[in-house]
């Protein structure tokens, strides 16, 4: 069998490698804690469960339009507008089978062969690979530890090329849960104005779970002259606890949605009926839920990031939102003599039982990613097996 150029190109997603690989030894018996998956460990809330159930019962379970269902894609707009300051219409928004699609879609959409993204690191694992399955280049600005894992102007100026086509951006991140502040975006703002043919991605999958001092915003809140070449990206699974639910959106220039639902009308075509209507009760009902899973969220960050910092050579910084802890341990891997944190979260999957994603997954060698989205039983018992691992 030959495969195409472009499957060849790309790597299978390393963290549901991981977590697929925490389930097989779990299956064979292996106590086996996963701080793997993104997921939060919550139900989704009781009425949105309800309203997918008045949605079967009441027959919603053919075709939608491939863009979305209109109430969903008004009650997104609505969001928008109350949360973010930002206006859309219906047609300048798209729901997708996930936020993952959205992201997809956008590269496949505009990204000719050469065409460059520049991404930053640590960035979100499936970024790069979506470039190359769009016929695009990732271009990879490295902003470490040292720097809070935030990318500075004069970073981003300097990956500016004239094959530049998106600027990818995340906040707060995933992996790091750095949050970028409004100061950040001005910075970012003065360096793409000068750059009036790159359009701007914004990965705002973790708006709410955020606990920084200063309440959440993007690029486009902030330097309202560039909403125009700007395309927000969101979606329902991690504020609302709707992972397996699949629903996610893109709000942007109308030409760009467009194009976006071509590509869609060739691939899924319009996400599941249902899900849209859990999706649209979760964005319109009570946001208490929410602020209750932000707590826990920021709790458990709190004791995870104090144990890590109690250990030997680790060194984790606190981050202001999303689940994960990103520490360095490179001179872990050091004094162990392992060959680099691959070796290092393979060790910790064998001698401790606990699974997490090694950093060279997110472009950051020498870090790994725990998530903590998991009781606190299961985060103290992970922390206490990897510490004796790690000495």
């Amino acid at each position: 069998m030959i495969f195409s150029d472009r499957v060849r190109r790309v790597r299978p997603s390393p963290t549901l490698a991981v977590t697929a690989k925490a389930a097989e030894l779990k299956a064979q018996g292996r106590d086996i804690i996963s701080l793997g998956a993104g997921e939060p460990d919550f139900d989704t809330p009781e009425p949105i469960r309800a309203a997918a159930i008045d949605a079967i019962n009441a027959g919603f379970t053919r075709y939608t339009a491939v863009e979305g269902i209109l109430s969903l894609r008004q009650a997104i707009a609505k969001r928008l507008r109350d949360d973010q300051g930002l206006d859309y219409a219906p047609n300048e928004i798209i729901v997708s089978t996930g936020g993952k699609q959205s992201i997809y879609n956008l590269f496949q959409a505009l990204l000719n062969p050469g065409d460059e993204v520049i991404i930053v690191a640590p960035y979100w694992v499936s970024y790069p690979d979506m470039v190359l399955l769009a016929g695009g280049e990732p271009v990879i600005v490295l902003a470490g530890q040292n720097q809070g894992f935030k990318v500075s102007p004069a970073q981003l100026e300097a990956a500016i090329t004239d094959k530049t086509r998106i600027v990818m951006l995340n906040s707060p991140s995933n992996p790091t849960g750095v949050a970028y502040t409004r100061d950040d975006w001005a910075a970012m703002a003065k360096v793409l104005r000068a750059h009036p043919k790159l359009l701007i991605a914004t990965d705002d999958m973790y708006e709410k779970i955020l606990w920084a001092d200063e309440s959440f915003s993007n690029i486009a809140m902030v330097a309202p002259d560039l909403k125009a070449r700007t395309v927000v990206l969101n979606g329902v699974s991690k504020a609302y606890a709707m992972t397996g639910w699949r629903i996610g959106y893109a709000a942007g220039p109308a030409d760009i949605i467009k194009a976006m639902n071509v590509i869609q009308s060739q691939s899924t075509s319009g996400a599941c009926s249902i899900a849209q209507v859990a999706a649209q009760a979760a964005i319109e009902g009570d946001q208490s839920e929410i602020r209750a899973m932000v707590h826990s969220f920021r709790t458990r960050h709190d004791f995870v990031v104090g144990r890590l910092n109690e250990m030997p050579d680790v060194v984790c910084l606190p981050s202001q939102g999303a689940f994960y802890s990103f520490p360095d341990v490179s001179a872990v891997i050091a004094r162990l003599g392992l060959k680099d944190d691959v070796a290092l979260s393979e060790m910790l999957l064998e001698k401790a039982g606990v699974a997490v994603v090694p950093g060279t997954a997110f472009g950051a060698p020498g870090h790994i990613r725990l998530s903590y989205a998991t009781s606190m039983g299961a985060l103290d018992e992970a922390l206490r097996r990897m510490a004796d691992v790690m000495g």
